[in-house]
């Protein structure tokens, strides 16, 4: 586990979110950063979406109902992660602002950051790391956030990381910093 230290000395855990299209690099900046946490000997853990959604929320579909009930699902499992000492790198599209709100009144702003990653859609459609834009543009899949579905644009972020401008290298950097600031780790 990681232990963030506030002023005090004594431990305070957090949720960090990763919002933003598929292809933006939620996953990929979410496992960098443990990778680092790791590397610095501070334990973390990482939620990811596909993950989840192979197990904990496998019931659940892409309609509109289903993605607040799989946002309200990894909120709850972060929350009982944060109460266990744990900074959770959470790589999810939260495409609703309500989900997001939802979020942050059950973990409180002390507990809870949101990290938007910031790129355009034609540039995550270039990507497309999974294939899922190619399978919305030929009609395989209906409901794809940024295609047939809308994704709102968080409306007061803690953090933006521009992943279309900015290389991974870079983000790490700057979430690293954002840690040390909010002292998140020593």
């Amino acid at each position: 586990m990681i232990v963030i230290i506030d002023e005090s000395g004594s431990m305070r855990p957090a949720l960090i979110l990763f919002t933003g299209l598929s292809g933006s690099g939620k996953s990929s900046i979410a496992n960098s950063l443990h990778a680092c946490l790791t590397y610095m000997h501070l334990n973390s853990v990482v939620l990811d979406g596909d993950v989840l959604r192979c197990g904990l929320n496998k019931d659940l579909g892409f309609s509109y109902a289903d993605r607040i009930e799989n946002i309200r699902r990894v909120a709850e499992v972060a929350k009982l992660m944060v109460k266990a000492d744990l900074l959770v790198l959470a790589a999810f599209i939260t495409p609703y602002q309500q989900s997001r709100d939802f979020i942050r009144q059950l973990m409180g702003d002390e507990t809870y950051y949101e990290c938007y990653l910031r790129c355009p859609v034609s540039i995550c459609e270039e990507r497309d790391p999974k294939g899922l834009y190619k399978k919305a543009r030929a009609g395989i899949i209906t409901d794809m956030i940024g295609i047939q579905d809308t994704y709102d644009i968080p409306i007061d972020p803690d953090i933006v990381l521009d992943t279309e401008n900015v290389h991974m290298n870079e983000c790490i950097r700057q979430m690293l910093d954002f840690f040390k600031q909010h002292r998140l780790i020593p």
